[in-house]
């Protein structure tokens, strides 16, 4: 049994209004508590699909 395949099952996701926080924080580099929202997850995942590298083709 693989990871991949392992669930078979749907997960509900709810999601927040874009703005709203998620119950987590980062320090900015003045050391204020800046609450993680949706879309700064939203973004973060764009950019990371935007530097994602395709495997060779293997032969």
């Amino acid at each position: 049994m693989s990871l991949q395949n392992s669930s078979d099952g749907k997960i509900p996701v709810i999601r927040t209004q874009p703005d709203q926080s998620l119950g987590c924080s980062i320090i900015d580099e003045e050391g204020r508590e800046v609450p993680i929202t949706e879309s700064m997850i939203q973004d973060a995942c764009r950019e990371l699909e935007k530097r994602l590298v395709k495997p060779a083709e293997q032969k």
